[in-house]
């Protein structure tokens, strides 16, 4: 699903959409998790821009290094990060950043999380244990987050396992999504925003 290359003929979210000359505030959200769970696919289908991508095609120097693991069919990887933007009003932009989810790039990822106002720890469910080394480092930053379930063929495991698999808290929220589709990607940003709203409200009623 990492690998999927939007057409930008019949994609509306790849439109080269200016940005407005309005815009004075920008919000930073990262998406994080393991390799080839859909961080790529979220980023290019909710962008109103072409996404910025480094993906590169992998070889068989990566053989023994990288662990593909359930995703065999995948042959990309993203090797820095990927980017996107969304407006959300006249004046307030969000910058979407797409973390490298192979562990030789996780070094990358505290400069990503630098800034951050909040981020997404996207999940395949036939590979859980591969979000747990996200959830640490966003904890460890104090960073917000939410965990979102990428709806793979095969997953097995409901929302209430998955929040008792991940250890996560109640006030997390955990959600499903298809990363491929725009306004399922859109819907995931939202529940990041109005979750954050949610904490900056009880933090000033404190």
């Amino acid at each position: 699903m990492d690998s999927t290359i939007s057409d930008p003929t019949s994609d509306p979210g790849t439109d080269r959409t200016p940005l407005q000359s309005t815009a004075a505030d920008g919000v930073k959200i990262v998406v994080v998790g393991g390799f080839g769970v859909g961080k790529t696919t979220m980023v290019r289908s909710v962008s109103e821009i072409r996404p910025l991508n480094t993906e590169e095609t992998m070889t068989q120097a990566g053989l023994g290094v990288d662990e593909n693991g359930e995703v065999d069919a995948k042959n990309t990887t993203t090797v820095a990060f990927d980017f996107g933007r969304i407006t959300l009003n006249e004046e307030m932009v969000l910058y979407l950043f797409g973390a490298p989810g192979q562990q030789r790039f996780w070094f990358l990822w505290d400069r990503l999380f630098a800034g951050t106002l909040g981020a997404v720890v996207l999940v395949d469910t036939r590979r859980v244990e591969d979000s747990w080394y996200a959830i640490d480092r966003l904890e460890h930053h104090g960073t917000p987050f939410i965990v979102v379930r990428n709806n793979f063929p095969g997953a097995t495991h409901d929302l209430d396992e998955l929040r008792e698999a991940l250890s996560l808290s109640d006030e997390v929220p955990l959600i499903d999504c298809d990363a491929r589709d725009r306004e399922s990607s859109k819907r995931v940003l939202i529940t990041l925003v109005d979750h954050l709203y949610t904490m900056s409200t009880q933090g000033s009623t404190s």
